[in-house]
C-alpha cells in the first residue's frame, strides 16, 4: 500500500471512530436527559440571576425553564425543584436517595455545629437516635400534653404585654413580641425558665444572640459557592458565628451544669425535656451526651423561634390588609370562643376559619422558602432527567404557593380557597409544604401547631389593632426580607385596643 493510500485509510478509519463517539455520546445524552436551565457565565455560573430575592427569581427562572431546572451557582451544580409533582418525587417517592445528606452551609460549620446538628447529620445511625430521642422526649404528643398550661401561661403573658402598650396608647412590634414569646415557650419547655423578659431588658442578650444567629446564617456566603474560599472565610460570616455559637453553647451548658447540680442536691424534680434528655444520657450515654444536648438546643432555638414568629407576623399583617378577612375570623371567635375569652388549644379544631388563614399565610409566606437545602451523594433520576452526583436540592415551596397552574388568583389573600379542600400542611399534600415532607420534615411541626394558632386567635379575640401612624391597610408595606426565613422588610407596628 503507497503512502497516499495509508493516509486516506488512517482519515478514514479517524472518521470512523470520531463518528461512533458522537453517536455514543448523543445516545448517553438520551439515556441521561439533562436537566433545562440558563448558560452559565465562567466562574460565577448562574449567580448573577439570583438577586435579593432568590426565591423569587428562581421562581421567575422556573416559568422558563420548567419544574425542575440545573443552575451552576459559582462551583455548585444546583438542582430547584418548583411543583408538588416533582416535590413528591424526590420527598416521598425517592425519599431517601433525596434526604440523605445535608448541603451544609459554611457559617454552621462553626463550632464544628454540623458534626452534631440533627438538622445537619446525614441520615444514619446517629440521626436516627438523636432524632428518636428529641421526638419522643420534646415533641411527643404526651409531653406537648404536660406542657398544655405552661404555653397558655406564656400566650397570655403576651397578651398581659399588648394590653400594657394598649393603655399607653404604644404600637407593638408583632414580630418582636411574637418573638419574645416563642423564646420563652421553648425555654419553658426545655429548662423550665424564662430566658428574655417582655417587660425589662433583663433578657435581652440572649434574644439578641438568637436574634444575631439567625441573622448571620441568612447572609449569601461566597464560601457557599465556592468552597475553596472556605479556609478564608472572606467575609467573615464564619469567625462571627463562631462567636455567638460559642456564647449559646455555653450559657446552654451553664443551664445543664445546673440542673445536673440540682439532681444531686434534690432529685429529679422537673418534669421538662432536660431531664427527660439527663435520664436519658445516663441510662444510654452512648446515644446522647450534653455535647449533642447543647448543639440540640442550638437547633431548637435557632429554627423554632423565627420561623414562628414570622408566620404570626405575617398573618397578622395580612389580616390588617383586609379588613373584612380580619372581622371573619373575630366573629368566629366571638361565636366559638366569646369575646374576650381566653383560647385553649382544644378549642382550634372548632374555629376552622383560623385554621384556614394559617393555611393561605403559609401558602403565600412559607417560613423557610427554599426549605433547607439537601445534597444527592450519587447519580439520581428524577422522572426523565438525571440529578449528577453531589448536586445541591432546593425545593422552591414559596413559588409552589405561588403557582397560577396551581392556585386561583395566588397573589390575592383568601383563606376561604381552604374551606371546601382537603389539605393539611403536615407534609402530605405537597402543594402545601411549609415544613417540608418525608423523614427530614421539621421535628418541631407538633409544637408549631399547637402554639402559632392560638397566639394568633388571642391576638385577635383580646383587641382590635390599628396600624401605626393611621396607615391604610391597601399601603401597608408588604415587601420580603429574604434570609435564614422571609422577614417582613419593614416590621408590622400595630396599636392594640381592647375589645
Amino acid at each position: 500500500m503507497d503512502f497516499q493510500s495509508m493516509v486516506i485509510a488512517v482519515l478514514f478509519a479517524w472518521t470512523l471512530v470520531q463518528g461512533l463517539c458522537l453517536l455514543a455520546k448523543r445516545s448517553k445524552s438520551v439515556a441521561k436527559r439533562l436537566l433545562p436551565g440558563p448558560v452559565p457565565l465562567p466562574v460565577i455560573g448562574n449567580l448573577h440571576l439570583l438577586g435579593e430575592q432568590p426565591h423569587q427569581s428562581l421562581a421567575r427562572l422556573a416559568q422558563k425553564y420548567g419544574p425542575v431546572m440545573n443552575l451552576k451557582l459559582g462551583m455548585i451544580n444546583t438542582v430547584v425543584i418548583s411543583s408538588p409533582a416533582m416535590a413528591k418525587e424526590a420527598l416521598q417517592k425517592q425519599d431517601l436517595a433525596f434526604s440523605t445528606h445535608r448541603s451544609i452551609p459554611d457559617a454552621l460549620r462553626a463550632n464544628n455545629h454540623s458534626q452534631f446538628s440533627v438538622g445537619l447529620l446525614p441520615v444514619a445511625t446517629k440521626w436516627r437516635a438523636l432524632r428518636k430521642i428529641m421526638n419522643s422526649n420534646i415533641f411527643s404528643g404526651s409531653r406537648l400534653e404536660t406542657n398544655q398550661q405552661l404555653r397558655a401561661k406564656k400566650i397570655q403573658e403576651l397578651i398581659i404585654y399588648c394590653q400594657k402598650s394598649s393603655e399607653v396608647g404604644e404600637a407593638v412590634d408583632i414580630g418582636r413580641a411574637a418573638f419574645r414569646t416563642t423564646l420563652n415557650l421553648l425555654s419553658n419547655t426545655i429548662f423550665s425558665k424564662d430566658l428574655t423578659d417582655p417587660y425589662s431588658d433583663s433578657g435581652k442578650e440572649f434574644k439578641d444572640l438568637v436574634w444575631n444567629i439567625m441573622v448571620e446564617a441568612g447572609k449569601p456566603n461566597l464560601a457557599d459557592y465556592f468552597p475553596f474560599l472556605e479556609k478564608f472565610d472572606p467575609q467573615g460570616i464564619r469567625c462571627r458565628m463562631t462567636c455567638h455559637f460559642t456564647k449559646a453553647l455555653h450559657l446552654f451548658q451553664d443551664l445543664i451544669d445546673e440542673r445536673l447540680e440540682e439532681r444531686k442536691m434534690k432529685g429529679n424534680k422537673n418534669d421538662d425535656a432536660l431531664d427527660s434528655l439527663l435520664n436519658v444520657s445516663q441510662e444510654r450515654p452512648e446515644e446522647i451526651d450534653t455535647t449533642h444536648m447543647q448543639h440540640m438546643f442550638l437547633d431548637l432555638f435557632v429554627a423554632g423561634t423565627d420561623t414562628s414568629s414570622s408566620t404570626l407576623e405575617w398573618a397578622m399583617t395580612e389580616l390588617l390588609k383586609n379588613p373584612e378577612t380580619m372581622a371573619k375570623a373575630q366573629a368566629e371567635l366571638a361565636d366559638v370562643i366569646g369575646k374576650g375569652k381566653p383560647i385553649q388549644e382544644a378549642d382550634v379544631s372548632r374555629l376552622p376559619y383560623l385554621q384556614c388563614i394559617l393555611k393561605e399565610t403559609f401558602r403565600m409566606h412559607p417560613p423557610a422558602p427554599l426549605l433547607i437545602p439537601r445534597k444527592v451523594g450519587y447519580e439520581v433520576n428524577l422522572c426523565e432527567y438525571t440529578i449528577p452526583k453531589d448536586s445541591h436540592i432546593l425545593v422552591n415551596v414559596w413559588a409552589i404557593g405561588r403557582d397560577p397552574n396551581i392556585w386561583e388568583k395566588p397573589l390575592v389573600f383568601k383563606p376561604e380557597r381552604f374551606q371546601n379542600l382537603e389539605m393539611d400542611f403536615r407534609g402530605q399534600d405537597f402543594e402545601l409544604i411549609p415544613f417540608g415532607g418525608g423523614r427530614r420534615i421539621c421535628p418541631g411541626l407538633p409544637l408549631a401547631t399547637k402554639t402559632v394558632p392560638v397566639m394568633l386567635g388571642s391576638l385577635l379575640n383580646s383587641f382590635q389593632w390599628k396600624l401605626e401612624g393611621n396607615i391604610a391597610p391597601k399601603d401597608l408595606d408588604m415587601k420580603e426580607k429574604f434570609g435564614f426565613t422571609i422577614a417582613k422588610d419593614c416590621p408590622l407596628k400595630a396599636i392594640p385596643i381592647p375589645i
